[in-house]
């Protein structure tokens, strides 16, 4: 068992000394008297007298961090624990930056560490370089707001969305501002309805676009139009939009964060947070934490640095119980009778499945069963549709193929309908009028006609596909702004 020493603490001290108290072992602090230093006493046993006294010390240690304010006090403990422990790892302060006491510390303490340099450092990388203009101009627009902001998610929003849009709320009422998080659509998925039960998510479900014209501002996140895959009317003024899809048109808004070069909208929104210096809570991390390991397909689909870095962020705040619960979720019978209709009605063509299940009750369902079908062995792209509410909808997925399955759907359907999307995970919708005399047609020759169609157009583009492309963020079209399966 290591034993640990603290000498004096000042305020930074007291957060490294709460830092040390996590890595086990035995932890003790001297403080003096007039110490107002309270928030050891909970993490360590507590001595109240001179920290220069070796009478206070315990009879041995193996490391001593001295961490007061004082200089010249701090230099005359290092060299009092020292003596008294001449094994002992001495890391200490040197109390002001550029003391005279400084090279006299450096001789007794076996490190020597500049606390002052270090806040000085961190707060130039605060406020200088393109990370802090972004944060300064994004709070300048949030307390510009003079009454309620509405987050607004994408319509039937996944754990990228919802996250971010929670987080953005947060940072919302840190300056003052009431935020709502709010989404148009249903929250189908099983593990997105896990998440907002077990997390008690207070998401807002907004039937109406007048609901929000009673809003003071409008923020958007992971997507940047308003009246483009939410129920928002076009012409909406819109104040934020931070987003990590590509733009296909022009985006207004008086502040806009747009960022294809990571690979979730949460990555953005863990990056305020840490510049903003805000612990984010077991919530908000827990659910940012997944809106990064879902986007991301846990690492493995576009993810970069950025990513990553959010991710360790992001880790020591997070419930990692509430995440392996929110992975492991049951299965809807809607959803089994979807894959059932989905592994009933496959069509196999080379390295591509093709499958319509028919008319839905959840379109979410349609993700779940391409993610399945893409595990069958010899298959590298599976396209699942069907259709509800006088809407063909469809999902697709890629892997293991230099295909971009975003364009193949754009080709094939969006002359029709809306569709795009990544390369390895897109979708589409279709309005089912489109598709000829339907209104006439059985419910059987109906799926035929929709699968007829939808089948031969992507047959037809994969007969010379476009190419999956490098990861670029100057390509803005090489993925939909909005995304409609993810």
């Amino acid at each position: 068992m290591v034993r640990r020493l603290v000498l004096g603490c000042g305020r930074a001290g007291e957060t490294v000394a709460g830092v040390v108290s996590t890595w086990g072992g035995e932890l003790r602090a001297v403080l003096p008297d007039d110490s107002r230093i309270e928030g050891l006493d909970g993490i360590a046993e507590v001595t109240r007298g001179d920290p220069t006294d070796p009478a206070t010390y315990p009879d041995a240690t193996d490391v001593v961090v001295v961490l007061g304010e004082d200089a010249d006090r701090n230099l005359a403990a290092a060299r009092q624990a020292r003596e008294s422990f001449p094994e002992a790892l001495i890391v200490a302060c040197d109390g002001r930056r550029g003391s005279e006491s400084g090279p006299a510390l450096e001789e007794v303490a076996d490190r020597v560490v500049d606390v002052q340099g270090l806040v000085v450092d961190h707060l130039l990388e605060a406020v200088t370089g393109e990370g802090a203009e972004r944060v300064c101009r994004l709070l300048s627009v949030l307390r510009d707001i003079d009454g309620r902001l509405a987050v607004v998610m994408h319509d039937n929003p996944d754990p990228d969305a919802i996250a971010s849009a929670i987080a953005l709320a947060h940072v919302a009422r840190t300056v003052g501002v009431d935020a709502d998080a709010c989404y148009f659509g249903e929250i189908s998925h099983q593990e997105n309805r896990a998440l907002v039960n077990l997390l008690d998510l207070d998401l807002l479900s907004v039937e109406s676009a007048d609901r929000i014209a009673e809003y003071a501002g409008v923020a958007l996140v992971d997507h940047s139009r308003p009246g483009v895959n939410d129920g928002l009317d076009p012409d909406t003024e819109v104040d934020v939009v931070i987003d990590h899809h590509p733009p296909r048109a022009p985006v207004e808004a008086r502040y806009v964060d747009l960022r294809s070069d990571v690979g979730a909208t949460s990555t953005l929104l863990a990056e305020y947070l840490d510049r903003l210096g805000m612990t984010p809570d077991r919530v908000v991390a827990t659910a940012l934490l997944y809106g990064i390991r879902i986007d991301t397909r846990d690492f493995t689909r576009e993810a970069v640095e950025a990513d990553f870095e959010a991710a360790a962020f992001l880790l020591p705040n997070a419930d990692e119980s509430v995440l392996d619960r929110v992975e492991e979720p049951s299965m809807s019978a809607d959803v089994l009778a979807t894959l059932s209709a989905a592994i009933r009605n496959r069509r196999v063509r080379g390295d591509v499945l093709t499958t319509g299940v028919g008319r839905i009750r959840d379109r979410d369902a349609l993700a779940q069963a391409a993610d399945r079908l893409l595990d069958m062995e010899g298959i590298c792209i599976v396209v699942v549709h069907g259709f509800m509410d006088e809407t063909v909808y469809v999902s697709g997925r890629a892997r293991g193929t230099d295909v971009d399955l975003g364009e193949v759907l754009r080709d094939a359907l969006g002359s029709i309908g809306s569709a795009g999307g990544h390369a390895d995970m897109a979708g589409a919708q279709i309005p089912l009028g489109i598709l000829g005399a339907v209104e006439e047609a059985s419910a059987e020759s109906l799926a035929s006609i929709v699968d007829d169609v939808i089948a031969g157009r992507l047959l037809e583009v994969l007969e010379n596909p476009p190419s999956a492309p490098r990861r670029d963020p100057a390509a803005a079209d090489i993925a939909l702004e909005f995304p409609l399966e993810e």
